[in-house]
């Protein structure tokens, strides 16, 4: 869970010729399985595609990780750039130890990956659905983790295997050096 505040803010409205204070404002966020499910409910879209996010998405993404209540529009509105970076850091972080060797792992699939497919993914692993209130990250490396724990060990190869591989790995060193044996 992330914590922003934003501090008290005056500017002047040039519209309605005033100056106009905004209040300052604590908000908690949470980049979670239930936020991302509500952002690709209002898009129709999968947050976590290729396509770069305009700034209303982003925006509205930050909204629909808000935990708090009853937070005005003003609020989003008045983001900095450096509040931007910061969440956009809380998102990006793995939030876990756990790390994976990408040379033994699968290559990697070209399914969209929307909420649903990750609610499947949960059921499928009986995975709890509290969990849906992880970290994003967290989330799906414990899926992951999961997925590869389930996995049967890979086949070892019988006798016969191994003295075919040896066979053909002497013949091919053979045939390279110009030797007969």
């Amino acid at each position: 869970m992330l914590t922003i505040t934003i501090p008290e803010k005056e500017f002047y409205d040039e519209t309605n010729q005033e100056f106009i204070t905004i209040k300052s404002e604590t908000i908690q966020l949470e980049h979670s399985l239930v936020s991302l499910s509500k952002w690709e409910a209002e898009w129709c879209k999968p947050f976590l595609g290729k396509d770069e996010k305009t700034t209303e998405e982003t925006i509205d993404y930050i909204r629909c990780m808000t935990i708090t209540q009853n937070v005005s529009q003003e609020f989003y509105n008045n983001l900095s750039r450096s509040i931007v970076n910061e969440i956009a850091d809380y998102v990006n972080a793995p939030m876990t130890a756990t790390w994976f060797n990408e040379q033994e792992t699968a290559k990697k699939s070209r399914e969209v990956i929307t909420a649903e497919i990750i609610y499947y993914w949960l059921i499928a692993q009986n995975i709890p659905m509290e969990c849906q209130h992880w970290h994003l990250n967290r989330l799906l490396t414990l899926i992951r983790v999961c997925t590869l724990k389930n996995q049967p060990p890979p086949k070892k190869g019988g006798r016969r295997d191994t003295i075919s591989r040896q066979r053909a790995l002497n013949e091919s060193r053979r045939t390279q050096l110009n030797t007969k044996g």
